[in-house]
């Protein structure tokens, strides 16, 4: 049964879940107006158990509160110092990370930060530097991401863009319910600059990075996710799933968690 928990932060009340009875931690980090419950393919099967599987809501998002102060939090630097609260509140000196979407980026920041990363794997994550745009679709649905207050015509629009026929009522809720500040606030803190250069970052840093993408994701441009030079890429190449959107690992838990307990047996073991 998963383990579910309410942690006190400097940011909020953040509501966490694990599951799993191994002792190496494995952190999974949600996307932008999601929630933990987007990865219940990963937590509640077979794939978790030799492992201690973790995933929480980031502030203003599922069951967490909404972040104490906004500008200090909603951005990927903030989110990232929530994580490494959280991991510190657990007593983790050494963890993987998968993170997704804007988890991903999430992933990064934190590795910058935090000596105990021992893997990341990253999903519908492009490794931007100052230049956001380039690892991004223009799209109309992308304009959402930063749209502080969505109709409910926009929470379809953009459950559907990200989630296909996955939508389900729980992720339509998680979308309702997520702080629109933050959405506004992230992206606005990102034009600004803030965060690390994580083009940069990964194609300097010695931590073992995976990078698997669905390949029809409709927010990333996967030619620029494969063009950028990874000092440490797991497989050698960034792998693409079949017939799959923006979050893979929902959409084909049958072809993502194979690579996911593959990546996470090579690094347990390296």
């Amino acid at each position: 049964m998963p383990r579910r928990t309410m942690l006190q932060t400097s940011h909020g009340q953040i509501a966490m879940e694990e599951t799993g009875h191994g002792t190496l931690p494995v952190l999974l980090i949600h996307g932008n107006s999601s929630s933990r419950a987007v990865f219940a393919h990963q937590l509640h099967g077979a794939l978790a158990e030799p492992y201690r599987f973790i995933a929480f809501d980031l502030p203003g998002h599922g069951d967490s509160s909404n972040a104490t102060a906004p500008a200090r939090t909603y951005t990927r630097p903030g989110f990232a110092d929530v994580t490494v609260e959280v991991l510190a509140q657990l007593g983790i000196e050494e963890v993987v990370l998968f993170g997704w979407s804007l988890g991903g980026h999430i992933a990064l920041e934190v590795a910058a930060r935090f000596p105990g990363v021992r893997a990341i794997m990253i999903s519908g994550t492009p490794p931007v530097g100052r230049d956001m745009s380039a690892g991004f679709i223009p799209a109309p649905h992308m304009r959402l991401g930063s749209q502080q207050t969505f109709s409910a015509d926009d929470v379809e629009t953009f459950g559907r863009a990200i989630f296909g026929t996955h939508f389900s009522p729980e992720l339509r809720t998680a979308i309702t319910r997520a702080d629109g500040v933050a959405r506004r606030t992230m992206f606005e803190a990102a034009r600004a600059g803030a965060g690390i250069d994580q083009r940069a970052w990964v194609e300097s840093s010695p931590v073992p990075l995976a990078v698997v993408n669905g390949a029809d994701d409709r927010f990333i441009n996967l030619d620029y996710v494969d063009s950028v030079a990874y000092a440490n890429l797991w497989s050698g190449r960034c792998l693409r799933l079949p017939d799959t959107g923006h979050a893979p690992f929902l959409d084909a838990p049958s072809s993502f968690n194979p690579v996911l307990e593959r990546f996470l047996r090579d690094v347990s073991h390296a």
